[in-house]
């Protein structure tokens, strides 16, 4: 709650800055333009903070990268002007000229974030090398998928049936999906029902929990409500014909050879729940076999995979390279040490899906994603 009354504050401040410099002797329309964001803004978020909802979520993410932010980004920047003015007059014009420039550049990318970032799916792909794979397997193509959010897009399959006839265009041997099919609750699964069901692979759709599919973000007036739309999460994946696993694992045989499939549920440090058990997920899977695991926050490699057991390659999603990325930047990176990308260490390998949906609707330099991982043997 601090957090969001310093945020108002810095908000309001912005705001009444520019009206009183620039608007209160202009026109009343331009003091009505200018202030009506900032109103939808507050609404939103008290919104939020009384019933947790898509569009709430929304609205405030949308105002506040395409409004709010350049605002801000104006006002440090005219108040500098002020501050250099009192060495040189000039300088308070060409640094409002400047703040205005800068304004509109950032503006301008997350419009285009907003109306077509998040849509714009791309085909990432990654080879994975390892003396350890089977020579049956050399070759062997898996598609990953991760973090769809089905909420971001209300009613509208159009985006989810293009990543589907994408995916299969694509012709895998083994599709994986690594958590987080909805935002909220199983409500949002609807719509969705015949175009996850289309997803094939010669060997299967493999799934995985992540932290949103426990359904902790919504109030629920009933204390089992969310335990229960877990469930009918599981559900539809099992009805879609995806096999989930809940702390298990499934063998992929080839010829005379196997790898392993694990899933563990989520595991996660707080305030992410943390349901997984690798261990038990392991159990009976000889230790020279080739291994995969699907485990939706990569925190978990370096917590437990690396240093407790021999797993060659994880999967993981979550981070969403927090939907921005300029040039190799991310601001994920301060959180997550792997955030997105192939990550190696010692001969094992991480690999971290930004994601193919997003719990708001925007993305922007962080596209949507498609993974095609080819498997190699190495020796060949």
């Amino acid at each position: 709650m601090l957090m969001i009354i310093i945020s108002l504050l810095l908000i309001l401040l912005s705001d009444t800055y520019i009206w009183y410099t620039f608007l209160h002797h202009a026109p009343v329309v331009w003091s009505i333009a200018h202030w009506i964001p900032t109103i939808m803004l507050v609404v939103a978020m008290f919104a939020f903070r009384t019933n947790v909802s898509q569009w709430s979520m929304s609205v405030i993410a949308v105002v506040l990268l395409c409004i709010t932010l350049p605002k801000l980004l104006f006002t440090l920047v005219s108040l500098a002007g002020r501050a250099a003015a009192a060495v040189h007059a000039p300088a308070a014009g060409w640094f409002d000229a400047a703040g205005m420039m800068m304004a509109a550049v950032v503006c301008l990318a997350c419009v285009y974030g907003v109306a077509f970032g998040w849509k714009r799916l791309t085909v990432k792909r990654v080879e994975i090398s390892s003396d350890e794979l089977p020579d049956s397997f050399d070759g062997y193509r898996i598609v990953q998928i991760t973090d769809l959010h089905l909420g971001t897009f209300g009613r509208n399959t159009r985006y989810m049936r293009q990543l589907a006839e994408q995916i299969e265009r694509l012709s895998p041997d083994l599709i994986l999906f690594t958590g987080d099919l909805v935002n909220l609750s199983a409500d949002e699964l609807e719509p969705f029902g015949e175009v996850l069901a289309s997803l094939r692979a010669r060997d299967g759709v493999v799934s995985v929990l992540g932290n949103h599919d426990y359904c902790l973000y919504k109030h629920y007036d009933d204390e089992h409500g969310a335990a229960c739309d877990t469930e009918r999460i599981k559900l539809f994946e099992r009805e879609a014909g995806w096999q989930l696993l809940l702390n298990d694992h499934i063998d992929v045989v080839r010829g005379c050879d196997t790898i392993s499939v694990i899933g563990v549920e989520n595991v996660g440090r707080p305030p992410f729940p943390s349901q997984g058990d690798l261990r038990r997920a392991m159990e009976g899977i000889p230790e020279d076999r080739f291994k995969v695991l699907l485990s939706h926050d990569p925190t978990h490699w370096r917590d437990e995979v690396l240093p407790s057991t021999d797993i060659q390659l994880t999967l993981s999603g979550h981070t969403h390279g927090m939907q921005l990325k300029i040039g190799g930047f991310s601001p994920s990176s301060w959180i997550y040490p792997e955030w997105g990308g192939l990550y190696t260490e010692d001969g094992r390998y991480l690999h971290v899906s930004t994601g193919a949906g997003g719990n708001l609707p925007f993305r922007l330099g962080a596209w949507p994603e498609i993974v095609v991982i080819t498997l190699s043997s190495g020796r060949h």
